[in-house]
């Protein structure tokens, strides 16, 4: 676990009704730099995203930001308190046009500078400002979603599975740009695109039956000999 944490989550287990899906999940994640959380699927994965942004509630366990306990916090203060959440899916107001969508976004940060600064980010938004988001493709889909959360102006970045459904040429696009937005905030990225996720992360952990199964720097983590085996289907 890095030494230095933003995020601090000790001894977690939650799940779904009577079914548990996290067991003792420690996981630390640091002010600033990427967080990769792989696993196969149903490892679990999603599940620790819902948890942390507060969609689920924890069973047992401690989930703390900057030293302040938030496992029975409200979802809505932990995006007041610097939570973003970009979910797998559903993840854009499909009717609206994409200018409308990162108005809702801004709702609590209506300043020009910050919506030119996502246009920045992904130029191609800003060419597509009055088409309606469902019509976009899925890359565009992703880098709206992932803008409309950066207008919160959170210092962590939840994203679960940011590349799903994008065409292979975009991919690219979206991992550079997350690999700049890590040098700013703290990042915790779901993916089952491994070469995307360890580029943008420092630390990874590795997740098996909803419990950590591996952990360590990014490096460490890629080139395990367990690692194959704990993504494997």
């Amino acid at each position: 676990m890095p030494e230095q944490t933003f995020l601090d989550i000790r001894h977690l287990d939650t799940g779904y009704n009577r079914s548990q899906v996290l067991f003792d999940v420690t996981v630390g994640v640091p002010w600033r730099g990427g967080v990769a959380v792989l696993g196969r699927n149903g490892a679990g994965k999603t599940t620790l995203m819902k948890t942390i942004i507060g969609e689920l509630p924890a069973w047992k366990g401690d989930i703390a930001l900057d030293g302040r306990d938030i496992g029975r916090t409200p979802t809505e203060q932990r995006v007041r308190a610097g939570i973003g959440y970009v979910p797998q899916e559903h993840s854009v107001f499909a009717r609206l046009s994409v200018r409308d969508n990162l108005a809702v976004g801004s709702l609590n940060n209506k300043t020009a500078a910050a919506v030119d600064r996502v246009l920045a980010i992904f130029p191609k938004l800003a060419e597509r400002l009055d088409q309606p988001a469902g019509t976009l493709s899925g890359g565009e889909r992703k880098m709206l979603a992932i803008g409309r959360a950066m207008l919160g102006e959170p210092k962590l970045l939840l994203l679960d599975e940011p590349t799903e459904g994008v065409w292979i040429g975009v991919i690219e696009e979206i991992t550079e740009r997350l690999i700049e937005l890590a040098k700013e905030i703290a990042v915790i990225v779901v993916e089952q695109h491994l070469d995307l996720a360890l580029r943008v992360a420092d630390y990874a952990y590795v997740l098996d039956r909803g419990r950590v199964a591996l952990q360590g720097a990014a490096a460490d983590v890629r080139n395990s000999p367990d690692l194959v085996r704990y993504l494997a289907p």
